[in-house]
């Protein structure tokens, strides 16, 4: 399998990702349904903690390893495609639930695991 997405564009699309989920059921007007509020911001949460703990481009603390993110981004992403029909809400919203998990998978899979040089702790 090829690994076509940059970390530093995996960055992007995290950070970018959680504002989304983050907010999403507000302005996708499904905030009145419980579960699916809450499976989208506790994705939102994850991803920007993660984000922020990853040794990328995008990490502040720079402790977990990109591979780990990116595993973690794949298990993450099922969990949300398949939650409008594990929590019971698939009958009032899914479609956002399932892009958001789906691009969620699609990243982990084709993010290179290669990071440049000045990030890699070789040397230290």
């Amino acid at each position: 399998m090829k690994r076509i997405i940059p970390t530093k564009a995996h960055a992007v699309m995290d950070y970018g990702s959680a504002i989304i989920l983050l907010i999403g059921p507000w302005i996708l007007l499904f905030n009145d349904n419980a579960e699916a509020k809450y499976a989208f911001v506790f994705a939102g949460a994850f991803i920007l903690l993660q984000s922020l703990f990853t040794n990328y481009e995008g990490g502040l603390l720079k402790v977990l390893p990109v591979k780990f993110h990116l595993f973690m981004d794949v298990v993450l992403g099922l969990a949300l495609l398949s939650s409008p029909w594990v929590f019971g809400f698939a009958e009032q919203t899914w479609l956002w639930h399932v892009l958001m998990g789906g691009m969620s998978v699609f990243s982990g899979l084709f993010t290179s695991t290669k990071i440049p040089e000045f990030l890699s702790m070789k040397g230290m």
